[in-house]
């Protein structure tokens, strides 16, 4: 993403914040593993969307005044020779203000006397350039969640300057990243075709005796010959009886003739994601049953891809999803009623994708151009031991949609040719 994709971003932000405001972003910490060994650093996702800056202990300020004037500073780790000596360069404050766009540039130990200085005075009815609201990312996804530097940063302001009115920035940033830009969906494209490519290596692989984690490998093997980046998260990769677990990280079982391998991966290019599910028979070839819940989770596919379209209900996406697969389940004899659709569906058939794979954005009441989600059709019959989902990314345009991953084979017959060349 080029400087002027983040710069438009901030913008953006900075537009809804009220008047005499300071906004204070995070780029995350590092998190550690055990001992001396730390977990590879990962930035928060809207701080690079913000900044293009992927770099631990940043933070972004950025000071609204009255008369809706603004003005941002972005804080760093200054250069270590001997810590960049053991875990790599940092950014000087040139490379951080070409990612970025931002001119004002200062060491990350400036950063506490400068904000005392911009909110000491806060707590009296002053003239312009003196500020009365903060505003941070707070967001928590379980109360559980243990604290951020967003969560630690409130506590010690609401000690400190207790006159701040505290506003919470994550649903503005909710809101912006609702709505993709032409350079987001230009590097998804990317990324799907990135995708394609490890989930056509998994299939010419497979074969009856294939252990999971081996599939595994032949999927990063693909991603790895166009980036560093990798998967855009945790791979679910699993056979058999591993299939009825939704959320299957660990590689263990080992593919046996008939069964049918689950897969729900992604690659992502330059930060943005995406997420795609084929399932396919180890052997190559669908049996009877597993045709007939193949095809009825195809045609579910196929009729949202024909029906979305801008002005179309969000929440209706995934209810039109479980309504149409069952009736084709149970014409397909797979299902005795409709209205028991939740023995073999069991997960929702939707969700948004970009930045996180599933995309911190405002839930929209109807969709609109420019949307990103998932059209995610899951059948799990445990009678039959088959349990697989199709799961493609669907882009909102100007008169209808576009399946962005539908060049990676999604028939009975383009699997199976797949699987013949091996």
């Amino acid at each position: 993403m080029l400087a002027s994709f983040h710069k438009g971003n901030r913008e953006r932000l900075y537009a809804m914040l009220p008047e005499n405001s300071l906004l204070v972003l995070f780029s995350g910490e590092e998190q550690r593993k055990t001992n001396d060994e730390f977990w590879p650093f990962y930035a928060d996702r809207s701080f690079v969307y913000l900044t293009g800056i992927a770099q631990k202990e940043s933070v972004l300020l950025c000071m609204r005044e009255s008369g809706s004037s603004w003005t941002e500073r972005l804080y760093l780790l200054p250069s270590d020779p001997m810590a960049e000596r053991w875990t790599g360069r940092r950014l000087t404050m040139q490379e951080a203000e070409e990612k970025s766009g931002i001119r004002d540039i200062r060491p990350i130990s400036a950063f506490s006397a400068d904000f005392h200085t911009l909110a000491a005075g806060g707590h009296y009815s002053l003239p312009s350039g003196h500020y009365q609201n903060l505003w941070l990312d707070l967001y928590k996804a379980s109360p559980n969640d243990g604290e951020k530097p967003a969560d630690r940063f409130l506590n010690q302001a609401q000690r400190q300057y207790p006159y701040l009115k505290i506003g919470n920035a994550n649903a503005l940033l909710r809101r912006l990243r609702l709505i993709k830009q032409p350079c987001e969906i230009e590097a998804m494209r990317k990324a799907e075709s990135i995708t394609r490519e490890g989930i056509l290596a998994m299939m010419r692989a497979s074969k009856p005796g294939m252990w999971e984690y081996q599939y595994k490998a032949e999927f990063d093997r693909a991603l790895g010959q166009f980036s560093p980046d990798g998967p855009a998260f945790p791979s679910i990769i699993s056979s058999g009886e591993n299939n009825f677990c939704i959320h299957y990280y660990s590689y263990i079982g080992q593919a046996q003739d008939g069964d049918m391998i689950l897969n729900d991966v992604g690659a992502q290019w330059d930060n943005v994601m995406t997420d795609v599910s084929r399932g396919f028979p180890c052997n190559g070839r669908f049996t009877d049953r597993q045709r007939r819940l193949w095809e009825c989770v195809l045609a579910t596919s196929n009729h949202m891809f024909g029906r979305i379209k801008p002005g179309f209900p969000m929440a209706e996406v995934d209810a039109e999803i479980r309504r149409y697969n069952a009736d084709r389940l149970v014409e397909a004899g797979a299902l005795d009623k409709a209205e028991h659709i939740g023995r073999l569906m069991w997960h929702g058939g939707a969700h948004h994708v970009g930045w996180d794979v599933h995309d911190v954005v405002e839930r929209p009441e109807t969709v609109a151009p420019g949307m990103v989600f998932c059209i995610d059709v899951g059948v799990y019959h445990e009678e039959w031991g088959i349990g697989f989902r199709l799961e493609d990314n669907l882009l909102v345009t100007e008169t209808g949609c576009e399946n962005l991953s539908a060049a990676i084979p999604r028939t009975v017959e383009d699997i199976e040719a797949v699987m013949r060349k091996g």
